[in-house]
């Protein structure tokens, strides 16, 4: 089983970074983490010019690294807006209702 991020660890900043970095792993992007604002947009105008095949390899990167199920296309659009919408999601995982 995946080991999941503890926010009583790391801070907000961290898991904003720690999602960064998996982006540009799994993305394979041609930048840095920290080349990444916490609220650019991943898809659409003046965004990071991410595609549908990155928006799946998202959705799996969450579920694997984090434990953030994305059951349909609208849960996705909200979620994955940036990198701020998909730290968000992790904390009311980690902080909601099992």
């Amino acid at each position: 089983m995946a080991e999941f991020f503890d926010p009583t660890m790391d801070e907000t900043g961290l898991l904003t970074e720690r999602i960064k970095s998996m982006m540009v792993e799994n993305l394979m992007l041609k930048m840095t983490a920290g080349e990444i604002a916490d609220d650019q947009p991943l898809f659409g105008p003046g965004s990071l010019g991410l595609d549908s095949v990155d928006a799946l390899q998202l959705v799996v990167a969450l579920d694997k690294n984090f434990g953030v199920k994305i059951p349909d296309p609208a849960a996705a659009k909200e979620v994955l807006q940036s990198v701020s919408t998909m730290a968000a999601a992790v904390q009311r995982k980690l902080t909601g209702p099992v």
